[in-house]
């Protein structure tokens, strides 16, 4: 189903393209010929008829939340807590001395980190779009970890830097152009 706005949009690319082939019509002339075309007697019709929005879908998406595995909570927590800055927001374990599932989050990034052998893969790659690039990088080379002093690499389509976990995980940051 099409809406007003939608059939408003067509007359007016049909109006623009008919124009670039050098015929010239009216809007309310591409108005009512795209009403024809879905199928209502005139443009009149076809305003009383159509909907003003399309009603938004049943199904909305939020952010996904990436799971990444880790076997040691101390070391994960020293890359993601110390090193990164992520707080945590929860931990679970189904009982003392199982597997550690803990979420944790900074500026609107939130991920899951599992010690459950079935939760994820190691090696997995992060793309973390974001803002000021340039100041995360200094921000954790003043941090002087021992594991790493990522740098930003200049791409055709923006600036990269990779942070590699203690698990074999990359978190790819990237400021585009």
């Amino acid at each position: 189903m099409f809406s007003i706005e939608q059939a408003k949009q067509m007359a007016a690319k049909l109006k623009a393209s008919l124009e670039l082939r050098e015929h010239k019509i009216s809007y309310s002339t591409a108005l009512e010929t795209v009403a024809h075309q879905l199928g209502f007697r005139d443009w009149n019709t076809a305003a009383a008829t159509l909907p003003s929005r399309i009603p938004p879908s049943q199904i909305q998406f939020s952010n996904p939340i990436p799971i990444l595995r880790i076997f040691d909570v101390r070391k994960a927590q020293e890359f993601y807590l110390e090193f990164l800055s992520f707080s945590v927001e929860f931990e679970h374990r189904f009982e003392p001395g199982l597997p550690l599932y803990m979420g944790i989050a900074r500026e609107g990034l939130q991920l899951h980190l599992s010690e459950h052998h079935g939760d994820a893969s190691p090696g997995a790659t992060i793309f973390i779009p974001l803002n000021n690039i340039a100041l995360l990088r200094d921000e954790l080379h003043g941090k002087q970890y021992g594991y790493g002093r990522p740098e930003i690499v200049k791409q055709d389509w923006g600036d990269v830097m990779e942070v590699h976990d203690p698990f074999g995980n990359r978190l790819r940051f990237c400021q585009q152009n």
